[in-house]
């Protein structure tokens, strides 16, 4: 049994190297390099560790890691789709879903029932901890954008209230990383980076 797991999670982490593969829209800090969903998904690991306790309700870290973590493997099949996309909705659950069952349930059954709920928890937004973990998915390409002059925002002409209305979920995770980011944003216009 303990070698019928081990070959099945081996599996699952050669499946997920593929993770590496998917190109975002966003480019890294002060760089025209875009990055990928790997790197990504690290980043916002190191951010949750590192901001915690900036969360409005007390969370169990170890639980968002694991949402931060795996809540993009699902573009291994589903694709990336760009925040700010104009003809897909970036709420693709149903392909997203098909894709969680493909790949979580390349490992043993229990594991992958709970990759599943942590996948889900995160889609639905619901817990503390999902709220945090949004709360870093949407606040991480906020940095990048604005170390970027505009990056995407400019790149794709992103209206501020759209900015504005997709990064508002910050504030359900954090009031504090909230302020900062929308510090952000009204700067962003005043420097003439993110259109009014």
């Amino acid at each position: 049994m303990q070698t019928d797991n081990l070959l099945k999670q081996v599996s699952f982490i050669k499946e997920i190297d593929k993770l590496k593969y998917i190109q975002r829209k966003t480019k890294l800090f002060n760089s025209d390099r875009c990055e990928n969903d790997a790197e990504h998904s690290w980043h916002l690991a190191m951010m949750t560790i590192v901001l915690a306790e900036h969360s409005d309700k007390p969370i169990d870290v170890l639980k968002v890691l694991k949402m931060v973590l795996i809540h993009d493997i699902v573009e291994i099949d589903a694709g990336d789709v760009f925040l700010y996309d104009t003809t897909k909705s970036h709420i693709n659950t149903d392909e997203e879903l098909i894709a969680a069952k493909r790949i979580f349930g390349l490992l043993p059954i229990e594991q992958a029932e709970e990759f599943i709920a942590i996948w889900t928890e995160f889609e639905d937004g619901i817990t503390d901890e999902a709220k945090f973990a949004k709360s870093m998915d949407r606040f991480e390409p906020l940095l990048q954008n604005t170390s970027n002059n505009g990056g995407t925002w400019a790149e794709y002409n992103v209206p501020h209230q759209t900015v504005y209305d997709k990064k508002k979920v910050i504030k359900e995770g954090s009031t504090t990383i909230w302020n900062y980011a929308e510090n952000l944003i009204n700067e962003s216009v005043d420097k003439g980076i993110l259109k009014k």
